[in-house]
């Protein structure tokens, strides 16, 4: 059963009132998404949305906050995921990095094209994301107890 639970990371970034946001293709459909991915074993969380984010989007970034944690279950796959949310500032942009091959093109949208575009985000976590993030619901990381 353990390889049917997935911990994943994804991070809300902000800059001059636009979200740092992925383009990639999932079962042959273009999705929207926040820079997110899987944690891997032995690694910690906010390290691993700080690793995820570069890895999509070539920003290196800051966490500054905690959003949650969500759940969902994909009928494609019969995954449950874990989804932890995190706010971060982007520090520095890296033109060398390489991008995962998973990613078609990580961009720059405002609130209203990520709108225009709901019906092509990957899941309404997504959405939720947003929206916790412009209400201001974000917990401090202090939460974590890292012993890792």
């Amino acid at each position: 059963m353990p390889d049917r639970i997935h911990l994943t990371v994804a991070t809300v970034v902000e800059q001059d009132n636009r979200f740092l946001m992925v383009k990639e293709t999932e079962y042959g459909r273009q999705v929207i998404n926040q820079p997110a991915g899987h944690v891997e074993p032995g690694e910690d969380i906010v390290r691993a949305a700080v690793r995820e984010t570069l890895e999509e989007t070539g920003w290196e970034v800051s966490i500054t906050g905690f959003l949650g944690i969500s759940t969902s279950y994909s009928s494609r796959n019969g995954v449950t995921y874990y989804r932890l949310s995190f706010v971060a500032e982007a520090v520095s942009f890296d033109a060398a990095a390489e991008i995962d091959a998973d990613i078609d093109v990580a961009l720059w949208m405002s609130l209203e094209e990520i709108e225009a575009e709901k019906h092509r985000l990957r899941s309404d976590l997504v959405w939720a994301c947003l929206e916790d993030y412009r209400a201001g619901r974000i917990f401090p990381l202090e939460i974590f107890r890292n012993e890792l």
